[in-house]
């Protein structure tokens, strides 16, 4: 194989390769020889089919394996002689139409990683904000709990229904004086003020009686689920079979042991272990950004344009969708667009983060266990159906950047909870709300930029900007545990993949269906709050 470098442009990298026919074929020859003990041919005893029959027959087929396999193999001996650590797959292209007996000219693309500077971890001092579990805040949440498991009783005859009670309706639901499809349903029950259905539907439900028919006109939202819907006006005729009261929700040894504990001082326990996992969780949040506030300071290495075009795609296409969840989505998509070049750089500090904490990992033996992996496949596979759950299993053990897109997340926790341990960190007791005050503090532009010279002009505008923006755009900014962060690109680019196969397919792991709904249905409700807790948390 000859090899020609074409371009050395800072992390950008050419090459041409010219595979020999001779290599070509010569492993056509192999394959030849292998696949024709196997070959049936009418005439012929089993495994006495001249070979050139077989080539007849079988050339073309095995002669694009022979090239795909030469292609595959150049690649990778491109990466070992000139030792490349591609940031993305490469792109590889054949150079005019192949013919058989002649050589192959293939044109290879690539980005390759910067040599990241080995991270000082010695001078790293963070503040653990903790926060006590107060017995008022377990009491509070013992009452919320008993709230959600609160009964109802049948009411009084004559009771007219009020907020707060449930109503058992059957329900047939009508535009333009037709029934629609999934429009009626039997014994649905409905808590009054519970705000489940559509605008207007559980007012007019006020009043009811048991036994009661009743009319009620409603308006479906602008963007409701099913499309033929959208903005209708419609007409509900209700059959009242029941109304139920609320129950006093009682706190006793009886609500523990309806739930299958042995007391009420149990689920006194399990509470209070649930609030203290969620303080160790806003705890984690804010240690993990001022951690990673160190880390990128200082930092300013080149970092690969395909891998921030990757992560930019990945951040805009969270923000187009959570846009159209908006009251005025033309509006919100004009802002994002007015601050393209902000998003740009959150995702160009991304990726750097992602190759620091990378470079961190791999130098100190920081690793994901197969068996980790292995949990990690199952648990992604979990949201297929069960027939399309060996199909995914198998496309990402074969896929390097699939496994490492599941792998970062984990991986990149173990490398920020090992930075913990090396830390200096010192211990302040704090209530709830000031750490969810200095963590609200943080978010914005300005946390997720402000390290970098060219960011300088945007703190103070971007400070100034409404809460609700600053929420979003530091969603954004740093690599959350939930996220397949940069890590998962970078991880893949020093194990040092091969190309693809220019003549393989990649196996695609159909998308789960949405599950479809029921009218009447709740009305959607953005999703934008709790999209950015999540990716913050």
């Amino acid at each position: 194989m000859q090899t020609v470098e074409t371009l050395n442009e800072g992390l950008k990298r050419a090459y041409t390769l010219k595979i020999t026919a001779k290599d070509i074929e010569a492993r056509v020859d192999a394959e030849l020889k292998r696949v024709a003990p196997q070959i049936r041919m009418p005439g012929f005893r089993p495994g006495k089919v001249p070979t050139n029959l077989v080539r007849k027959m079988h050339g073309p087929a095995i002669t694009q394996d022979a090239l795909n396999t030469s292609i595959q193999d150049g690649i990778q001996q491109l990466i070992s002689e000139q030792q490349l650590r591609p940031a993305m797959q490469p792109s590889v292209s054949l150079e005019g139409d192949y013919e058989p007996g002649q050589d192959a000219d293939i044109k290879v693309e690539l980005e390759v990683l910067p040599d990241v500077p080995t991270p000082s971890i010695d001078a790293i001092k963070l503040e653990k904000l903790i926060v006590a579990v107060e017995d008022a805040a377990v009491d509070a949440q013992l009452q919320r709990f008993a709230d959600q498991q609160k009964r109802y009783d049948d009411a009084e005859e004559g009771h007219a229904a009020a907020t707060g009670d449930l109503v058992v309706m059957d329900f047939v639901g009508k535009v333009d004086g037709v029934a629609f499809d999934g429009g009626t349903g039997e014994d649905m029950s409905v808590e009054i003020g519970s705000g489940r259905l559509i605008p207007g539907f559980e007012d007019q439900v006020i009043g009811v009686k048991k036994g009661d028919e009743r009319q009620i006109n409603v308006s479906f939202p602008d963007d409701y689920a099913a499309e033929e819907l959208k903005g209708k006006a419609a007409t509900f005729d209700l059959v009242i079979k029941d109304v139920r009261v609320a129950a006093e929700a009682a706190i006793d040894e009886a609500l523990a042991t309806s739930l299958g504990l042995e007391s009420l001082e149990q689920l006194r326990g399990l509470l209070r272990g649930q609030i203290e996992q969620e303080h160790a969780g806003l705890t984690r949040t804010h240690m993990k950004r001022k951690l990673l506030d160190q880390l990128a300071e200082g930092h300013d290495f080149p970092v690969p344009p395909s891998m921030v075009d990757a992560e930019f795609n990945q951040i805009w296409a969270q923000l187009e969708h959570e846009a159209t969840h908006e009251a005025d989505p033309a509006a919100a998509i004009a802002e994002m667009e007015s601050e393209r070049d902000d998003y740009r750089a959150i995702a160009e500090r991304r990726v750097r983060l992602g190759l620091l904490l990378s470079e961190i990992g791999q130098a100190n033996g920081i690793e994901v266990s197969q068996q980790e992996m292995n949990r990690l496949i199952a648990q992604a596979a979990q949201q297929y159906s069960p027939e399309e759950r060996t199909r995914f299993i198998e496309y990402v053990r074969q896929e390097p950047m699939a496994a490492a897109q599941l792998r970062a997340p984990l991986y990149e926790d173990k490398v920020v909870d090992w930075l913990f341990e090396k830390a200096e960190v010192v211990e302040r007791t704090v209530t709830r709300e000031e750490l969810e005050a200095a963590i609200e503090s943080e978010d914005g532009f300005a946390t997720g930029t402000h390290h970098h010279d060219h960011d300088h002009d945007h703190d103070h505008d971007h400070e100034a900007k409404p809460k609700a923006k600053k929420a979003k755009a530091k969603k954004a900014a740093d690599p959350a545990p939930q996220e397949a962060a940069p890590a998962a690109t970078t991880e893949a680019a020093a194990a040092a993949p091969a190309a693809k196969k220019p003549a393989a397919k990649k196996a695609k792991a159909a998308e789960p269906e949405a599950a479809g709904e029921t009218v009447p249905a709740p009305a959607k409700k953005p999703a934008k709050k709790a999209a950015a807790k999540k990716a913050d948390d």
